[in-house]
């Protein structure tokens, strides 16, 4: 197939373009700066109907990873990127006779702040999700699902926590935070969340991509199906990166305070770095998230084949 795959400037996005390439595929990757992943490229801003046009020009399918990805910032930038951004990629593909478009998306969408507990895909809720990252990916899934149709297949798939080797944002901002000092756990990290691995994320986009037809108009959780306290799993990527492991434990009611104040400083001095702590943060590390992953693996055909363990030594190999 042809295949545009947006976002490919990162880790998640760029294994899934190499991915694509390995089995044949001629992919076009769509980013606004250059890669060096060998491919060809289009250059420019997913929110832009010119760019948007010229990159589904001539592709039989698309994977959508671009999207603005941060804790902080106004949600009018957001709402320009994920929402726009993905409404303007689905007008154009339409357009251009694309079939095939898998949405990445992020169980945030669904999650209204309680713990989630064995949970299946449900709904994107933008009314209840938390935070401007999670309300505009849910908008952003709800355009997607909704233009679903004959001849054009949509399925919306929500990787939680992905993480590997040369990962900047999650390992790399654990890392930066544990060697600084200010890697502390929220009521002893003792809530059960899942994580993905990165290469059986890109596995599981390969594959949403091939069962579209079949999956179309649905949304699926992917995850390595391996949940761990945060507590562990923090410290075992400590331990692969050779930073100390967090020690220090706060009650979620001190962090959510304290976020909420963190915001609120930010905010007036439009800060554009990640802050310390937010409300959405102190809340995902203290609540319970982890999914039943039964019908993911049937409709996709899939299921992880590198463990949590072995990927924690991926991060270190030696």
């Amino acid at each position: 197939m042809k295949v545009l795959v947006t976002g490919a400037s990162g880790m998640l996005g760029g294994g899934v373009a190499r991915a694509r390439a390995r089995r044949g595929d001629t992919v076009t990757v769509l980013h606004r700066r250059a890669t060096g992943l060998g491919l060809r490229e289009v250059l420019g801003d997913v929110a832009d109907p010119a760019v948007a046009a010229q990159a589904v020009a001539g592709q039989d399918a698309v994977v959508h990873l671009a999207a603005k990805v941060s804790v902080t910032g106004p949600w009018q930038e957001f709402e320009r990127v994920n929402v726009g951004g993905t409404q303007e990629l689905l007008t154009a593909a339409r357009d251009a006779g694309v079939a095939r478009f898998v949405q990445v998306s992020s169980p945030s969408v669904a999650h209204a702040g309680k713990a989630l507990v064995g949970a299946t895909a449900g709904p994107a809720d933008p009314g209840h999700a938390r935070g401007h990252y999670a309300r505009s990916k849910a908008l952003a899934e709800r355009s997607a699902l909704q233009a679903d149709a004959p001849g054009f297949a949509v399925v919306a798939v929500r990787p939680h926590l992905v993480w590997g080797p040369g990962d900047t944002q999650l390992v790399g901002r654990i890392v930066q935070r544990a060697h600084a000092g200010r890697l502390v756990l929220i009521n002893g990290g003792m809530a059960l969340i899942d994580s993905t691995f990165v290469d059986n994320a890109v596995d599981a986009l390969v594959a949403a991509l091939d069962r579209a037809p079949v999956v179309h108009g649905e949304a699926l959780v992917v995850t390595n199906g391996q949940p761990r306290t945060v507590r562990e799993l923090l410290t075992r990527i400590c331990q692969a990166c050779g930073a100390p492991a967090p020690t220090r434990s706060i009650a979620k009611s001190v962090a959510w305070s304290g976020g909420a104040v963190v915001e609120t400083a930010w905010q007036a001095l439009r800060r554009d770095d990640e802050p310390p702590m937010t409300r959405f943060l102190a809340e995902q590390l203290a609540t319970a998230h982890w999914f039943d992953q039964r019908r993911t693996r049937e409709a996709l055909q899939w299921a992880p084949r590198i463990t949590l363990d072995e990927g924690f030594t991926r991060l270190h190999p030696s």
